[in-house]
């Protein structure tokens, strides 16, 4: 006997009156040139591993990437065509451009340890102003942060029993100083004048 198993129908919730984009590329979000290079090499490097052909680029892609990685480093925020290019092009201009990244990464390091060794050597100076300015500027540093302020915040959690106790509490006290403050007595008093010989005795 056979069984058979009813699969279950879902139904998807459309949207409508939202225009479809016109093809991929419109549908990809804004992006810079080097964000752009990324997206498209690590296509690249994905159908290469599938396909098991390994990415050779010519003494003429490699001309093509450096001046794309001219153009790159001249206006970082530019527009580039990377279709107009061969997949050869394009996977050696972005190992151009991780390289040069890394270079940036490591020269940045290298000038805030430079900085940060003359800033030393200022600091033993005989002349106060000039050791405090340097000792000063050592403390701001990133990651030394001397003169940070820091501010601590302190939550605690607490059942809602024990906070509508303690409303309870202080809303009971406020209503008893209330009509404290509504049982004094207060005394008018009113001046009058007097004439000084009415208290003599003579």
């Amino acid at each position: 006997m056979l069984h058979y198993h009813l699969m279950p129908t879902y139904m998807l919730h459309i949207d409508k009156n939202i225009p479809l984009p016109a093809n991929a590329a419109e549908a990809l979000p804004p992006m810079t040139p080097k964000q752009e290079l990324e997206v498209r090499t690590r296509t690249i490097k994905l159908i290469a591993d599938l396909q098991g052909k390994p990415i050779h680029p010519t003494e003429q892609d490699k001309v093509e990437a450096r001046e794309l990685a001219r153009k790159m480093v001249e206006d970082p925020r530019g527009h580039i065509e990377f279709s107009n290019y061969k997949n050869e092009t394009l996977a050696y201009l972005a190992g151009m451009v991780s390289q040069y990244d890394q270079m940036i990464v490591k020269d940045l390091a290298d000038l805030k340890l430079f900085v940060v060794n003359k800033l030393i050597e200022q600091a033993d100076s005989k002349n106060s102003r000039e050791a405090i300015a340097a000792l000063k500027a050592l403390g701001e540093i990133d990651g030394v942060d001397a003169f940070k302020r820091r501010t601590e915040l302190t939550i605690k959690v607490k059942p809602i029993d024990e906070i509508e106790r303690d409303l309870l509490t202080k809303l009971e006290k406020l209503e008893r100083l209330t009509k404290l403050s509504d049982n004094q007595n207060i005394i008018d008093v009113e001046s009058i004048e007097t004439d000084p010989s009415e208290d003599s005795d003579t």
